[in-house]
C-alpha cells in the first residue's frame, strides 16, 4: 500500500491549505480554488500529500493524531517564529534550557502540530 494523503477536516479548506502550503513550501494544487470543498497541499514524492476537506462540525477536542515537523534548513525556535508570523498560535511550550523539547502549536483552525529540534540541533 502507499500512503496518498493525509486528510484533515476543516471549515475552510482553501483558507487551511493555503496556510499550509506557506508552512511547508509545498504548492497548492492549480485544480484548486477559494470555495471548493476539497483542496490539496502537493508534497514531494514519495510524501503524502495534505488534504483538507470541508466538514460542517467545528473541531470538538484534541487532535487524535498530529503532525511533528522537523525543520530541515532552520532552528527549531526560528520555525516556530516563522509559523506563527504565517499565523499559528503557541499552544504548548515543552522547549527546556538544555536546547531540548518541542513547541505545540495549532494552525488557524485549532489543529495541534508539533515543531523539533532541526537535525542540526540534534547532531551539532
Amino acid at each position: 500500500m502507499i500512503l496518498r494523503h493525509v486528510t484533515v477536516d476543516c471549515a475552510d479548506p482553501y483558507r487551511l491549505a493555503a496556510f499550509w502550503s506557506e508552512v511547508t513550501g509545498w504548492p497548492v494544487s492549480g485544480e484548486d480554488a477559494p470555495g471548493d470543498p476539497e483542496v490539496l497541499v502537493e508534497a514531494p514524492a514519495p510524501l503524502p500529500g495534505l488534504l483538507f476537506i470541508r466538514v460542517p462540525e467545528p473541531k470538538a477536542g484534541k487532535n487524535r493524531i498530529h503532525f511533528d515537523w522537523m525543520p530541515a534548513d532552520r532552528t527549531r525556535d526560528e520555525e516556530v517564529e516563522r509559523v506563527i508570523g504565517l499565523g499559528a498560535t503557541l499552544h504548548e511550550d515543552h522547549r527546556t534550557p538544555d536546547g531540548r523539547g518541542w513547541a505545540t502549536l495549532l494552525d488557524p483552525e485549532g489543529n495541534e502540530f508539533c515543531v523539533e529540534r532541526g537535525a542540526a540541533e540534534r547532531h551539532p
